[in-house]
C-alpha cells in the first residue's frame, strides 16, 4: 500500500504565496515522475507542473515564472511553491507519483487533494 498525502493549503490574497508539499509513504521501492495538478470548479483536471526523478521540470505556461516544482528523494516528498497567487489559480490541488514497488511493477498514485483559494 502507497499513499500520497498532500498539506499546504488555503486561503490566500491575490500576490501571495503557498507551498504544497505532498509525502508518499508505503511500500516504495523507487518513485519515478511526481507531478501537480490541479482541478477548478466545472473545468477539467489540468497538469500544472511535473518533476523527473532526475530534476527535469515542466510547466503549464501560465504559471511559468510563479510556480516552482522540486522534491526531496530522501523524504519521497514533493513541493509547489507558488507566488504571485491570482485569482485563476484557485482549484483543488492534486498530487500525483509514478511509483514502483518491490513487487517490479509500477502504480501511478494519487493525493486527496488540497484546496487553494486566491481570493482577496
Amino acid at each position: 500500500q502507497v499513499q500520497l498525502v498532500e498539506s499546504g493549503g488555503g486561503l490566500v490574497q491575490p500576490g501571495g504565496s503557498l507551498r504544497l508539499s505532498c509525502a508518499a509513504s508505503g511500500s516504495i521501492f523507487s518513485i519515478y515522475a511526481m507531478g501537480w495538478y490541479r482541478q477548478a470548479p466545472g473545468k477539467q483536471r489540468e497538469l500544472v507542473a511535473g518533476i523527473t526523478s532526475g530534476g527535469s521540470t515542466n510547466y503549464i505556461d501560465s504559471v511559468k515564472g510563479r510556480f516552482t516544482i522540486s522534491r526531496d528523494n530522501a523524504k519521497n516528498t514533493v513541493y509547489l511553491q507558488m507566488n504571485s497567487l491570482k485569482p485563476e489559480d484557485t482549484a483543488v490541488y492534486y498530487c500525483n507519483a509514478d511509483i514502483g514497488g518491490y513487487d517490479d511493477v509500477r502504480h501511478d498514485y494519487w493525493g486527496q487533494g488540497t484546496e487553494v483559494t486566491v481570493s482577496s
